[in-house]
């Protein structure tokens, strides 16, 4: 995908890296000798020839996470950390140990939330120091991050806290720290995140969900769920001005420009700075934008 003409990747899925790449929770590594003997078993099957188990968990991470970085270098690769939510953590191996049981985990202990919560900054500081060792000793320093589902400024000043104490500073060796912009707190607080982070990704599928109220993975009301509704595009029109007058970075990274052509249209006319796409969807909507592009002046 590196080979395609791209500017770089928008969103690169950290939890797509857990179930892939490493496959074990990270507490039930930095826990290990807590855990019942027949679950000991199945990690030491996994991580064979670490004595040091959350060695394992840094060392795969950091090359899933190099992988990417180094294929679309220089480019920027902007990674979100895990964004599992309760119910999808407790799926990977030994992670049912500690995950507690939602109701509804796309609305509960996810995201920001988890970084700084003593029930996973543990496992956030493997994260970080997986991150860490991509830009400090593999140098691809065109890596950049993103905080996922973080509900209020508050959130986020104990994440950034968090990776301080783990040895990232955002502003350190050029690195940018962006946040998910995909919650109605995101929109109506812009100005306050906009102090916080370098910039801001609009996840235009949860955004919507939220704006609107709908499950989309209800089959009754997922008909409802439309990411080109007025309301929603209200707020990323919003999310666009507010960026700009804090001169802060804003893209997409949600499905939304790759389904709808005119949805990319219209973020283009806003004078968004950057659309991440799918890959099937790159070429003609690439085409699409620049069309718009040359016809059209941000508003």
């Amino acid at each position: 995908l590196s080979l395609l003409p791209s500017d770089g990747v928008g969103l690169a899925r950290m939890e797509f890296i857990f179930a892939s790449w490493v496959g074990v929770h990270p507490l039930a590594l930095t826990r290990y000798d807590s855990l019942p003997l027949a679950l000991q078993h199945d990690v030491e099957r996994v991580t064979a020839g670490y004595a040091d188990k959350t060695a394992y968990f840094v060392d795969r991470l950091s090359q899933g996470i190099a992988t990417i970085a180094a294929a679309f270098h220089p480019r920027p690769v902007i990674l979100r950390f895990s964004d599992f939510k309760t119910n999808e953590y407790a799926r990977l191996l030994g992670g049912a140990a500690f995950e507690p049981t939602e109701q509804n985990p796309m609305l509960g202990w996810r995201g920001a939330s988890r970084y700084y919560h003593e029930g996973y900054e543990e496992g956030f500081r493997l994260e970080v120091a997986a991150v860490k060792r991509v830009r400090e000793e593999m140098g691809l320093d065109n890596l950049k991050l993103m905080i996922p589902f973080c509900r209020t400024p508050a959130e986020g000043e104990r994440v950034l806290a968090v990776m301080k104490s783990a040895g990232l500073v955002r502003g350190e060796r050029g690195l940018e720290v962006y946040v998910m912009a995909e919650l109605p707190s995101n929109v109506l607080l812009a100005a306050q995140f906009a102090r916080l982070f370098d910039g801001f990704s609009i996840g235009s599928n949860d955004l919507t969900q939220l704006t609107l109220g709908v499950d989309r993975d209800s089959s009754i009301i997922a008909p409802l769920f439309d990411e080109q509704n007025e309301a929603v595009q209200w707020s990323c029109a919003h999310l666009i001005e507010a960026a700009h007058a804090a001169g802060r970075h804003i893209g997409i990274c949600g499905q939304a420009p790759s389904d709808h052509p005119e949805m990319a249209a219209f973020l283009v006319t806003r004078g968004i700075d950057s659309i991440s796409l799918t890959s099937d969807a790159l070429i003609p909507a690439t085409r699409r934008i620049l069309e718009v592009e040359s016809t059209a002046r941000p508003a």
